[in-house]
């Protein structure tokens, strides 16, 4: 999949670890919404977001989630808030 990513080691990069719930419920988030609608205080936030997005699509686990997965994983993760 063409991502338009630099290559590995042209940028410097980090690595993110994060409970699969949560990985879920943003990717399901970003899949949603409208990112012209979200408010933003630089174009920067706008693309990372995307970017987000498009790493989460190459995690085919998160991707292929089922509804009912992702209500799960909605209800781990508030819970996880105290809510």
């Amino acid at each position: 999949m063409e991502t338009g990513f630099p290559p590995f080691g042209a940028v410097p990069t980090v690595d993110v670890r994060m409970w699969r719930s949560d990985a879920i419920v943003l990717f399901d988030w970003l899949m949603t919404i409208d990112l012209s609608t979200v408010p933003i205080t630089h174009p920067a936030q706008k693309q990372a977001m995307a970017d987000l997005l498009a790493r989460l699509e190459e995690t085919g686990d998160v991707m292929e989630s089922t509804a009912d997965e992702i209500a799960a994983a909605q209800g781990e993760v508030a819970g996880d808030t105290g809510r």
